[in-house]
This record gives structure tokens, sequence and C-alpha cells, in this order.
């Protein structure tokens, strides 16, 4: 590249891919003035020559690793979501053509972006989605396990509650009906929950003692329907919030807002969006079914306002979702407010 083409570049645009990446820069009229494909260390070579300009990428895996790179070597990053770089997409889609959308979608004022990931946020990351896994693993387990019994005319009651209660007596019990050969099976998968359970508990144990190192998720444990799990994933997943303008635009990016359709002037909502992080959205919505279910009315502002909402006939499910659009705005106040608790407010 040359430097008189270097100084011309305005913004660049980069495709990431495993192992090619495309790279097309824009002047400060939007015209492209530069277009290649780098390998991973030539790219990390261009990006060192080149001088210090905005560069926009898509949000996907390796976005982050190559977001801290190019700001260490003094460029202003910006990390796109793929659904705001569609639009900018012309005619057939191409790696250079990704890669010139992304420059000119980080050319819009209003563009939103996606905050880059710390290398502490991607490690706790990694530990709450390899807890998911397992999470499901288990589920798999118990349901086959389950589903088998059935074949003998064996039922256990639906949940792992009764599946740890039950199998032990099925599996002694001689006389059941069961073959030496499904009997053995039975075992191993029986083994399998047991191995899951025990990685699971040590993966709590991990959550536990990074949420009692940490200060904001120390203090997120103090609003109701959130505990460790749910603390260590929003400072994992939004970090420290400081992204969005207010706790309506955090819950917004969780999906608890109803989505919108209005023409006309006439303003129709729908349900909620489900946009955002499933997994954080999923712990918020299970922390408020579990204040509807057990948070004391009597001592806290939130199980009054439960109880009104109740009174006026809202649907059980409604409440839940509201009660935890409320969560996230709170949740994202102490998040943002150094040394804020979560205060309960008992009833005059």
């Amino acid at each position: 590249m040359s430097q008189q083409c270097s100084t011309a570049i305005a913004r660049l645009g980069i495709d990431i891919g495993k192992s090619v990446f495309h790279v097309v820069g824009l002047d400060t009229k939007g015209n492209p003035v530069f277009r290649s494909r780098f390998n991973r260390e030539r790219l990390l070579q261009f990006l060192a020559r080149a001088a210090p300009t905005i560069v926009g990428m898509e949000a996907c895996p390796g976005s982050n690793w190559l977001a801290r790179k190019a700001a260490c070597l003094g460029h202003e990053v910006h990390i796109v979501p793929a659904q705001f770089v569609k639009p900018f997409v012309k005619s057939n889609k191409t790696d250079l053509g990704d890669a010139e959308a992304i420059a000119e979608a980080i050319s819009r004022p209003t563009m939103r972006f996606t905050e880059p990931k710390t290398e502490a946020q991607l490690d706790l990351q990694a530990l709450h989605r390899v807890r998911e896994r397992l999470v499901r693993c288990k589920t798999a387990t118990v349901n086959q396990a389950r589903a088998f019994l059935l074949e003998y005319g064996l039922t256990i009651g639906a949940g792992p509650a009764y599946f740890v209660r039950d199998m032990p007596g099925i599996l002694s019990d001689d006389g059941n009906g069961l073959t030496a050969a499904m009997r053995e099976l039975l075992q191993e998968l029986w083994q399998e929950h047991r191995s899951l359970e025990a990685r699971l508990l040590q993966l709590r144990r991990q959550i536990e003692a990074i949420s009692g190192a940490d200060d904001a998720a120390t203090r997120l444990t103090s609003i109701p329907g959130i505990a460790h799990l749910t603390a260590t994933a929003i400072t994992a997943f939004a970090g420290t919030g400081t992204q969005f303008k207010s706790g309506r635009r955090f819950a917004a990016w969780l999906g608890l807002v109803p989505g919108e359709f209005s023409t006309g002037g006439k303003q129709r909502l729908l349900g909620i969006t489900k946009r955002g992080n499933p997994y954080l959205r999923k712990l918020f919505v299970h922390g408020a079914r579990t204040c509807v279910s057990h948070l004391d009315r009597s001592k806290d502002h939130l199980g009054q306002w439960i109880s009104q909402m109740e009174a006026n006939g809202v649907h059980r499910n409604k409440v839940i979702v509201a009660l935890a659009n409320k969560l996230a705005r709170i949740a994202w106040t102490v998040l943002t407010r150094k040394g804020t608790f979560y205060l309960r407010q008992p009833s005059a």
C-alpha cells in the first residue's frame, strides 16, 4: 500500500474470516480507495503501518480479539451488529462487498455499536456458556432415561428431583422387568448424570467465587431475583453498562420491551422483541418468576407493585415479564453507579 493511499483512507471496513480478512478503505467522501485481502499476520502488519483511522468490523467470533489489537495500534475501533450492516450491502453478497458495507455503516452518526469485550469478560462468558451446555446435556440425559423406562412400564415424574430420587431404586430393583442390557445402559446414564452434576457444582462454586471478588457483581446480588449466576452474567455480557444511556435501553437490548409497528399516527405495540442476549434475558425472567412466587411483599416495595398488578387482573406471565424489565432497569442503575446497592423499602 502506498503512502498516498494510506493518508487518503478515512475509514476501514474489515470482513473477518477464520484465516482470510478482506479490507476496504473509504476516503472522507465515502469513495472506495483501497481493496485488499490479508491473512492474520499480514493484517496486523498492515494495521501497524497504516495511519491511525476508524476501523469497523461486524460483531462475530474474533471481532473482540481484532478490536483489541487494532486499538493497541492506535486505531479507533467500532464493532457493528450484523443486522445493521446488511442494509448497506449492494447487489450480490461478496467478502469485499461486506467489508465496504461495514465501512459505510460505521460512518452513520446514529449507528449503534457493540462495546468490545475485555479478556476477563470473555473468560467469564465462556464459563457461563460451558455451564449452559452442561445443563442441556443433563436435561437430555434425564429425558432419554425416562423414555427408555417407559418402554418397560416404569415412570418417573417430570423434573430432575424425581429422577435423582427414583433412579437408584429402579436400578437396584431386580424384579421390575428390566433386561440386563437395559439395566447396564441405564446405569451408564445414571453415572453420566452424576458426573454432570459434579461438574455443574464445580462451575457454580467458580462463579460464586468470581461474584464474591467482584464489587459490581456483589452489589447486583442485593437486587431481588438476582443471585451470583445472573450477577456475573450481567458483568460478563454487559460490562460496565455505560454503553447504554438509560436502564430502558438496557432492557431494550435484552429484548424485554414491546415491539412496535406504528403508522398513520396510530401506535401499535406487539409482544416483547426477544432481541439481544437470550441467555441473560432468560435469567432475568427466571429471577422475576421467583420474585412473583416467593418475594415477601410486606417488606419490599417491588412486592407491593406485584400485588397491585395482580389486583388489576394482569396475567401472571405479563407480570413476570414486566417485573423482569423492572429488574433490568434497577440492575443498570446499580451497575453504572459505583457504591450503589438496592435498598428494600418496607411499607409504611
